[in-house]
């Protein structure tokens, strides 16, 4: 495996993974553009070997593709995927235990190992300046890290092995931050290094933070990893790399000897400064809030060094192959930490965090004289309770009965549950909830609603294949259409404020109640855009899922409360636009044209498009 990311460069490029730009490009908005065109194609990791205003080269797309990611990672993959199936069944090693030893050596040597006499790296001392900063989105406030390894010890218990090792998105300039002495670093509380700070703050002092950029992939893979209670960041890097994490100590802050860089620095208690906007991976800005400032202790680099960086936008992007991996790594932790739960699945196409399809099971159905949702009531609350799952705002769930059912098969889960619903008892409201900090569909920030749609039983409906007369023939709205099978885009005017917009789907619930509710059409996403709705089941994903929040923007036919129950037989979701949303991620059309010289004939990209 690689001892170093320019090991792993020459060897992608050997291989035909990696294309060198040689050519200057700018780090404002350029290297991003051609990131995205490149991803956008399938294309190989791009090296840029000439990054204005900075000496060091920059890449991306390492991990752009599934088949790249466990090309990089393939002489120790499968060690690694023993050691978590260990972990979530350790009965396997008793009952087998012959087959397990190599699992056990793999593991004696990915603990971490700590040298003397100090690194290299911290002989090459740089500032904040001197790195490629990077600007992605025409409306971020500086330029940011996005493939940061954040590195916290437990302050009532120092040491690596009481580490965190994150992945928290880095802003290293712009707004108030004073250039060389202070960077923004932006993290939820309930995060591993939120709860080192939290630690610190109550002995009142500083927190001490390493940010290592780059060195072998399997250290940034790391950072992301959700791993099993007992398997620290720092064993899993030495795991995946083949190779024990080697570190030692400067001035009290770790140092990783593998890095490219080292950022080193204090978060002091109650200080912070305004952080972002920034592109986020919902397909919109996320705004700016107060979060931590970092006050810069040193910056080291190592010779000939590489900055590895990804841009984050509307899904898919690069972080999909990284969900990608740690599903097939962790696939079947989910069944070992919820009981009867057979499968989860996080919809890139919404954004991951707004939209979840699960699979139960449902083995109180025997005693039940009429087929319905029961067990996987109980599991959907498990499942809303757990870790990043909690963070959703939407839940489809079911249980497989006669036929194999399949998350990611999206269109045919869906209509499986549409066919089967009943929407005068299957829905599910959590109100003045948690969602995604970076979702501004709710009603502030980190606050909203949830819904659970919990469908199991007889097919109780064939669902519509084209647009139903009654929706074509509404006054007021715009064109109506078919999205999938029993799902109807629906036309309407711009959202002004929720006052007006309960008019509005009062006049709307009672024009379709007049007309006589349609049962073959269960789901009406109210929209801005229908055509753009109706034209993939990605668009439709991603404005129905990112755009509303549950208790604000679900409405229905015929709807009433019966003992607190919420029930309709015609669900509405409006999905429109809301002055509250931040702006959706759009190119900047002039950088567009600018970076058009990288693809033509003679350019370091022609013939990669």
């Amino acid at each position: 495996m690689y001892r170093n990311l320019e090991e792993c460069v020459v060897n992608l490029e050997k291989h035909g993974h990696l294309v060198r730009i040689r050519e200057e490009v700018d780090p404002h908005l350029e290297m991003a553009a051609i990131h995205l065109k490149v991803y956008e194609a399938g294309g190989p990791a791009l090296l840029f070997e000439n990054v204005k205003g900075s000496k060091f080269r920059a890449i991306s797309n390492l991990f752009g593709t599934i088949e790249r990611s466990k090309f990089i990672f393939r002489s120790t993959w499968k060690d690694v995927h023993d050691v978590m199936a260990l972990r979530n069944d350790p009965m396997k090693a008793l009952k087998n235990p012959l087959k397990y030893i190599r699992t056990g050596i793999a593991v004696s040597k990915a603990l971490p190992s700590k040298k003397s006499g100090g690194s290299s790296l911290a002989v090459n001392e740089i500032q904040i300046s001197d790195l490629p900063l990077i600007q992605h989105w025409p409306m971020d406030g500086g330029a940011f890290i996005t493939l940061p390894q954040v590195y916290t010890e437990d302050p009532e218990k120092p040491g690596i092995m009481n580490s965190n090792l994150g992945m928290y998105r880095v802003q290293l300039n712009g707004n108030e931050y004073k250039i060389n002495e202070e960077i923004g670093l932006h993290y939820q509380i309930h995060r591993g290094i939120g709860i080192h700070q939290d630690k610190a703050n109550k002995l009142g002092r500083p927190l001490k933070v390493s940010i290592f950029v780059g060195g072998p992939p399997a250290h940034t893979l790391s950072a992301v990893m959700p791993l099993p209670e007992g398997l620290s960041e720092m064993t899993f890097a030495g795991l995946l790399s083949g190779r024990r994490f080697r570190y030692s100590y400067v001035d009290g802050y770790c140092i990783s000897h593998d890095a490219d860089f080292v950022i080193t620095g204090e978060i002091h208690p109650g200080e912070t400064k305004p952080e972002g906007p920034f592109g986020d991976h919902l397909g919109y800005y996320s705004l700016t809030h107060p979060f931590p400032v970092m006050k810069i202790h040193k910056v080291y680099a190592r010779s000939n060094a590489i900055w590895p960086f990804t841009v984050v936008g509307r899904p898919p992007q690069e972080d999909t192959s990284f969900g990608e991996l740690i599903h097939q790594l962790t696939g079947d932790a989910i069944k070992q930490e919820i009981p009867g739960v057979k499968e989860v699945h996080a919809v890139d196409a919404a954004g991951v965090h707004p939209l979840l399809f699960a699979i139960g099971s449902e083995r109180y159905t025997p005693y039940q004289q009429v087929k319905q949702p029961a067990e996987i009531l109980t599991i959907a609350n498990r499942i809303l309770g757990t870790g990043q799952l909690s963070l959703a705002k939407y839940l489809f769930i079911t249980a497989e009965e006669r036929q194999p059912l399949d998350t990611h098969q999206e269109e045919e889960f869906l209509g499986y549950i549409l066919e089967r619903i009943d929407l005068r008892r299957d829905i599910h409201f959590y109100t003045n909830t948690t969602i995604d900090t970076l979702d501004y569909s709710g009603t502030g920030l980190n606050s909203g609603s949830k819904v659970v749609f919990a469908a199991y039983g007889d097919k109780k409906r064939d669902l519509c294949t084209e647009v139903p007369d009654v929706l074509r023939e509404l006054r007021g709205y715009g064109p109506a259409r078919l999205v999938m099978p029993g799902v109807v885009a629906l036309q309407g005017d711009e959202f002004k404020d929720y006052d007006h917009a309960r008019e509005q789907m009062r006049g709307l619930c009672e024009a379709l109640q007049e007309k006589g509710v349609v049962s073959s059409c269960p789901m009406i996403i109210l929209c801005d855009d229908s055509e753009f709705v109706s034209a993939t089941l990605k668009n439709f994903l991603w404005v129905s899922f990112t755009r509303s929040n549950p208790s604000h923007d679900i409405y229905g036919v015929n709807s009433y409360y019966e003992n607190k129950h919420w029930s309709c037989d015609q669900l509405i979701i409006d999905a429109r636009i809301k002055p509250h949303h931040a702006p959706p991620l759009i190119e900047d059309p002039d950088v567009e044209k600018q970076i058009e010289r990288f693809f033509v004939k003679g350019g370091s990209l022609a013939g990669v498009l």
